[in-house]
This record gives structure tokens, C-alpha cells and sequence, in this order.
């Protein structure tokens, strides 16, 4: 069998879109105006069209969305917010940034989200928050009892949303669940704007905080009165143009990659040694990550060496290893290992197979082939 070169993921910009986005940075050269221009208002207009919001406010990172959206409801010292320990460490690092305290849940086997069971034992009365993240592209299954939850308790509900563009539960838009959603458009994802991230709300106090902070805390873009200790997260208007550009191709992005998961999905149903994660019925997943989960006799990292040794590279998992078991958060935060057993079961175990928005048919045959060429030899 031929050599593939299979990489875990890479980003696509057709022909016509690179001429496109070579036009748009010429304009924008030409205009002067680089930053919260023309480029940005139209990124925001249509980006809150996909997530059916009133409001968008396009920043420098999901990282940035994140704290922004803490700060802009309100974070005081001392609230915690309940974060699930198998996320990117962003998510917990941002709470901590906007003046609070993660809190650390464990995780659904399933799906692995954060879900109502495992929010409600780590409630307590300095519960202000808490970040449902959609992990690799699928919104959380619980996120409507999440919801319920938070409204019965009185609590802010933030979607860490960086994975998933275009997905829905049930016809609703990630990014339309919480009180504010929060967007990442890194390189990896499955569409980019080279750096760059978008908050996403229906509150218009949120989108009044939002924003100022994202501009150094003045009052307005033309003043120079600052209102608020805020940062510098502009989202540039190149950037912005990218998105534009990435955005229309969305919806075929997001059919390929439920072709390839299809795909997936069907071969690797006779395989014993390896499960994907299941998509719910009425849930729409962008698949930024396709994560199967490992029967605890194989190695992962044995499995991972010998598809890269046949050209097949594996993405990053989401996440391992969880937060809690992170040197900086059991120092901070006072975790250790043991302490999430569900998340110690399944984040050894999970592995993401290849997938991108150009992947053909015939790349995803030869990721089956050599997975179980490999998984036969392992398991021998």
C-alpha cells in the first residue's frame, strides 16, 4: 500500500477566496482604516445571523472572549464559576484573569461535556457562573438542563463555544444558549481568521461592557475618556476580511466533514477496540474534532506512533490531560489527581482521528485501513 501523508487537521482557502481576501487587504491598505472598520461591522452582522443573536462583538482571540464575557457580567473577586476539568486550559485561566475562581467539575462519559448532574454537587452560595464548553464541535447534550438549571439558581450561563461554529442542538445555534457565547477562530479551527475570536449575546449590557473592554476601556472608539480597566482586544480588519471569506464557506465545511464522520462512524462500528463519541439525533456537529474513545487494553500513545510511522497524525485530544491533573491548576486551585474519575477513565482513552474541510473519500479509506492494520497488531 502507498505512503499517505495525512495530516490532523489544515486549513482551506480555494483559489477564488485567496484572490478575494488579496482584494479586501488592498482596500483596507488603501482605506487606512485597520482596525474596527468596515470589514469587522460586516463580520459581526453576519456572524449574528449563523448564531441567531442580537448582538456580536468580534475580538483578537477566544481567549479574549472569554474574560471579556466573565468581566461583562459582572465577575467580582471571590465568585466562582463552575468550569469542567476536560476542557483547554483557557477556559479556567480566563475565570481567574476576570477576577474570579474556577471551580472544576467532572464530565458526562458520553459526550464529554460538562452536564446538570455534575454542575449541581459543586454549587455553592458564591456560585456566579457556569462555562458549558462544546468539545470538539458538539454542543453540550445537556445544555438545555444547564440553562434551567442557571435560570433556577440565578446564574450566569457562558458558552465556551471556541470549537463550534455552525453546530446546533435541537434547530438553536451554538452560541444562543448562554447569556453570552464565546468563539475562537485559531488556525485549527474549522474556520479561521489566522487569529481571532467572537462574543456572541442578547444582552445589550453585556454588549455596552463588551464593547469598551475589548478597547482599551474607553467610553467609545473616537474618545479618548477611559470608563473601564480595559485591554487591547481589537479584531484587526484583515483578520475580519478572512472571516468573511471563511464564513460563506461554512455550511460546505461543515457537510464534508459529516460526510467524512459518516464515514467514520460506519467503519469504525466493527471495530471493537475503538468507539467514536456518538452525536445525538436533531444535533448538528461541525466535527472540528472526530474523538473515538480507546478500550483500555490498547496504548494510546503505541497507537499514535505507528499511524504517524504510516503517515497518519492524529489531532490533539480534547483534553489530556484534564485540569485538574495540569501542574498550575493543582496549584492554584488545590486538585489532584482522583479527584474526577470520569474524566481519568476517558481522557487517557480518547483519540481524534483526522479531519479537515478538503478531506476526500480516499483519504478517509486509507485513515480506516492503517487504523485497523495498526489496532490488529496492537491487540495480537
Amino acid at each position: 500500500m502507498k505512503v499517505m501523508q495525512i495530516p490532523p487537521t489544515k486549513p482551506y482557502f480555494p483559489a477564488a477566496d485567496v484572490q478575494r481576501i488579496k482584494s479586501d487587504v488592498e482596500k483596507i491598505i488603501k482605506s487606512g482604516m485597520l482596525t474596527l472598520g468596515e470589514y469587522t461591522k460586516r463580520f459581526e452582522t453576519e456572524f449574528s445571523k449563523l448564531c441567531n443573536t442580537k448582538y456580536v462583538i468580534a475580538v483578537n482571540s477566544g481567549t479574549s472572549a472569554l474574560e471579556i464575557a466573565l468581566r461583562s457580567i459582572g465577575l467580582k473577586h471571590g465568585d466562582e464559576v463552575l468550569v469542567p476539568t476536560n476542557t483547554f486550559g483557557a477556559s479556567a485561566a480566563s475565570v481567574i484573569f476576570a477576577g474570579g475562581k474556577p471551580v472544576l467539575t467532572d464530565i458526562d462519559a458520553d459526550s464529554l461535556c460538562i452536564d446538570a448532574a455534575n454542575v449541581q454537587k459543586r454549587l455553592t452560595d458564591k456560585t456566579r457562573a457556569v462555562m458549558a464548553v462544546h468539545i470538539g464541535g458538539l454542543v453540550c447534550p445537556g445544555i438545555k438542563a444547564l440553562k434551567e438549571l442557571c435560570q433556577d439558581h440565578h446564574l450566569a450561563l457562558i458558552e465556551d463555544a471556541a470549537h463550534a461554529q455552525g453546530s446546533a442542538a435541537d434547530k438553536q445555534m451554538a452560541g444562543s444558549f448562554g447569556d453570552a457565547g464565546c468563539f475562537s477562530f485559531y488556525p485549527t479551527k474549522v474556520i479561521t481568521t489566522g487569529e481571532g475570536g467572537m462574543i456572541t449575546t442578547d444582552n445589550a449590557e453585556i454588549l455596552r461592557k463588551a464593547v469598551i473592554l475589548r478597547d482599551q476601556g474607553k467610553e467609545s472608539f473616537s474618545s479618548n475618556v477611559i470608563v473601564e480597566l480595559g485591554y487591547n482586544w481589537r479584531m484587526g480588519e484583515i483578520n475580519a476580511a478572512i472571516g468573511l471569506t471563511q464564513l460563506k464557506r461554512l455550511p460546505g465545511f461543515i457537510k464534508q466533514r459529516n460526510k467524512i464522520a459518516r464515514y467514520y462512524d460506519q467503519k469504525l462500528s466493527k471495530i471493537r477496540e475503538l468507539k467514536p463519541v456518538k452525536t445525538p439525533p436533531k444535533f448538528v456537529n461541525n466535527y472540528y474534532k472526530y474523538t473515538a474513545l480507546l478500550s483500555s487494553e490498547i496504548s494510546r500513545d503505541d497507537l499514535k506512533q505507528k499511524l504517524r510511522e504510516k503517515g497518519v497524525r492524529p489531532g490533539g485530544e480534547v483534553y489530556w490531560p484534564p485540569l485538574h491533573m495540569e501542574p498550575i491548576y493543582q496549584r492554584l486551585l488545590g486538585v489532584k489527581e482522583g479527584d474526577f474519575p470520569v474524566a481519568e477513565d476517558v481522557c487517557p482513552r480518547m483519540i481524534c482521528l483526522p479531519m479537515y474541510s478538503q478531506m476526500t473519500m480516499g483519504e478517509a479509506k486509507y485513515v480506516i485501513e492503517i487504523v485497523n492494520e495498526v489496532l490488529e497488531r496492537l491487540s495480537r
